[in-house]
């Protein structure tokens, strides 16, 4: 399977994916400080940036708009008082949700596109982890003030 598909399917089922991911979220006892302290609006609008994130970053792998975008969510959660765990595992859940996702269109269902699917899902992983590193570094830095020079570096 090729990125070029996953992208497709993203750019035309967003909308829908961020409501069954939101309802996830939402039944998800280990997110009950970020469901109370996040406003709705927020809620829907981060589900539905993280898909088009998604794309953007497979279609030009660029870091640059992760990292922004991740650091600005990683401070707006510590300002909220969302504890990092729960920030954490809402996008712990986003990820199985796209996995859940991928499976039920069967995006990896013909043997030959094996190694393409094996080369998207660590695209997939890779942008994730970004996500992640970048939200936990403005996290860790609005604990204490220190914002200045905080670029993430991927390796």
């Amino acid at each position: 399977m090729r990125a070029a598909k996953l992208v497709q399917r993203l750019r035309v089922n967003a909308d829908s994916m961020s409501e069954r991911l939101l309802e996830k979220i939402r039944n998800s006892p280990t997110c009950s400080d970020l469901l109370h302290r996040v406003p709705a609006e927020e809620h829907k609008r981060y589900a539905l940036d993280i898909y088009r994130d998604l794309v953007e970053w497979l279609a030009l792998e660029t870091d640059t708009a992760i990292e922004s975008r991740y650091m600005e969510l990683g401070m707006r959660r510590a300002q909220q008082g969302v504890p990092f765990s729960q920030l954490f595992w809402a996008v712990c859940i986003t990820r199985e949700y796209l996995w859940e996702y991928i499976q039920q269109e069967c995006l990896l269902d013909e043997p030959v596109e094996f190694w393409g699917g094996v080369g998207l899902l660590r695209l997939l992983n890779q942008f994730f982890d970004r996500a992640l590193y970048s939200a936990l570094v403005a996290y860790q830095k609005a604990g204490t003030g220190d914002l200045a020079g905080s670029h993430a570096v991927f390796r």
